[in-house]
């Protein structure tokens, strides 16, 4: 069987692209390796219109139901090719599947930056963590190391606040990228020690973390704090190797778009969300460019 349209991704772009094309009555599919995307690690969402607090859990289940609503099917399948032409595209997975489209629509997502130091794979899941939400608790009157400056690092701080006796905040520049408001409102806390101009170079420890290095950028001296826990907050990683020798591609790996329809260098291919090269990388961004993408999809002709 051949799907008019076919979507890569459940995340906040790839669902409200099917709530859309779902509306259009065009028969598709959406093929996701997980569900929920990078929203499912955001307990407290502030910035969604309507909400005055939202976890990204409530939010995508909220959307999948509207999804269902429109009769579009999501099938769990990790997409690992796209090729061919509009028209006929063939999309396989990892799970060894085949499927056939006449457009297709890339929305899936990104992932955490790693540090890349020593003792970071070493210590993943043993006091090195991406996840506030799944493993505060277990920092309880413990003091952990937060490693980033954005929003998803002030996220995971303000996550930490009910649990860590101590909070460190490294962060490699002299600013901050994240909201202001936000930083303010951290700022106050007097458990949360920020620490600009400083480079993670180590996370150390036995059988669990102990403690983590960083190099002092304005002395060039090295550092240690010692902590129990390290979460490393430092950006996104787009998740477009599926597509990597088909599409256009930015030096950042994100699938480049005409920011007016979505479609990528490949006529027929359109792309939303954190795996493109739109700008701003947030939940209501992406939700709304799944529908822009998603429209255009569904305004192109293919015999």
């Amino acid at each position: 069987m051949k799907h008019e349209l076919i979507i890569i991704g459940a995340d906040a772009a790839g669902l409200t692209a099917g709530i859309y094309a779902g509306r259009k009555k065009v028969e598709t599919l959406i093929l996701t390796k997980k569900m929920g995307g990078q929203a499912l690690l955001t307990d407290s969402m502030e910035n969604y219109p309507g909400f005055l607090k939202v976890s990204g859990l409530e939010l995508i289940n909220k959307i999948t139901e509207q999804v269902k609503k429109f009769e579009v099917p999501i099938e769990e399948d990790e997409v690992i090719s796209v090729s061919g032409k509009i028209g006929n595209f063939v999309v396989k997975t990892k799970e060894g599947k085949e499927y056939t489209a006449k457009k297709i629509l890339v929305a899936s997502g990104s992932r955490w930056r790693p540090l890349n130091v020593p003792g970071e794979k070493e210590f993943m899941g043993k006091g090195v963590s991406v996840c506030t939400i799944c493993d505060a608790p277990f920092y309880s009157d413990k003091a952990v190391a937060v490693v980033g400056g954005g929003n998803s690092a002030f996220e995971s701080v303000r996550d930490l606040l009910a649990y860590a006796r101590k909070i460190y905040v490294l962060q490699h520049s002299e600013k901050f990228k994240g909201d202001e408001l936000f930083l303010e409102e951290l700022k106050k806390e007097k458990k949360v020690e920020f620490i600009t101009m400083a480079e993670t170079k180590e996370i150390r420890g036995d059988k669990l973390v102990e403690g983590i290095v960083f190099e002092d950028l304005r002395t060039g001296e090295n550092k240690e704090l010692k902590v129990n826990g390290v979460f490393v907050n430092i950006g996104r990683i787009p998740n477009s190797s599926l597509v990597k020798d088909f599409v256009e591609l930015n030096k950042y790996g994100e699938i480049v778009i005409n920011s007016r329809t979505n479609e990528t260098s490949v006529p027929g291919v359109f792309a939303a969300g954190d795996v493109s090269d739109t700008r701003y990388k947030q939940f209501v961004i992406a939700a709304a460019e799944g529908a822009k993408a998603a429209l255009s999809a569904t305004d192109l002709r293919v015999d």
